[in-house]
């Protein structure tokens, strides 16, 4: 009899016990300077990436390669255009994402308008290959998208858009993000030709790539 309740027991709470496997992992809450930090981190390679395209004279995706694009068409300056673009998309940032996230958009845009404009009175490149341009530039915004992302930011625009369709419904960003930029492109060939198309195609597969690789919901339990 005791040991028939013993092992009563024992399957009790065996029932009960979470397998190792299946446990919950409670997410680890950023500190703020680890926010500052990696948003400053993201912010200079997507600067420095944006900063390649323009040299080579390609375009980027969201609303960066609208300005880009504009920019080469009318010569007005692309951080103007950047941080003035951005502006709209801020009400669907406060509604779907809070402040926190509008803060800190805010800041990374201000600082990549101040990063992409600083970098050419810092860098003489004296020939680049738009091959280069295109891939580099690629990898060095996906990596510093992916770094801003997962610190709760965003650069604005087509980024708020995504990082909200991706918390509100379940999309995955670099997916989103890829069909968006196939419009704009398409648009963008109307102003640099097929040519530049061609390698700014590629360095948006690459950042778009490292982004539905590596930002899948529920991967990445860090939380700003």
């Amino acid at each position: 009899m005791n040991t028939d309740t013993a092992s009563g027991t024992g399957a009790s709470e065996a029932g009960t016990r979470k397998p190792p496997d299946v446990m919950m992992i409670r997410p680890s809450r950023h500190t703020l300077p680890e926010d500052v930090f990696a948003i400053t981190i993201g912010v200079a390679l997507v600067s420095f990436g944006v900063f390649l395209f323009q040299q080579a004279e390609l375009v980027v995706s969201g609303v960066a390669g609208i300005a880009l694009a504009l920019s080469y068409a009318t010569g007005l300056d692309f951080s103007v255009l950047f941080f003035s673009l951005n502006l709209p998309f801020y009400a669907l940032a406060v509604g779907g994402m809070g402040w926190r996230f509008v803060i800190k958009t805010f800041c990374a845009i201000a600082l990549m308008s101040v990063l992409v404009r600083t970098y050419p009175a810092l860098i003489d490149i004296a020939a680049l290959e738009p091959a280069f341009a295109g891939l580099i530039g690629g990898i060095m915004i996906g990596l510093g998208l992916l770094a801003l992302f997962r610190h709760g930011a965003g650069l604005g625009g087509i980024n708020i858009l995504v990082y909200w369709l991706q918390s509100t419904r379940g999309l995955r960003a670099g997916y989103v993000q890829l069909g968006i930029d196939a419009v704009i492109l398409a648009g963008a060939a109307l102003v640099i030709g097929w040519q530049g198309i061609i390698w700014s195609v590629a360095g948006a597969v690459m950042f778009n790539l490292i982004l539905g690789v590596n930002h899948k919901p529920g991967r990445y339990v860090g939380v700003s």
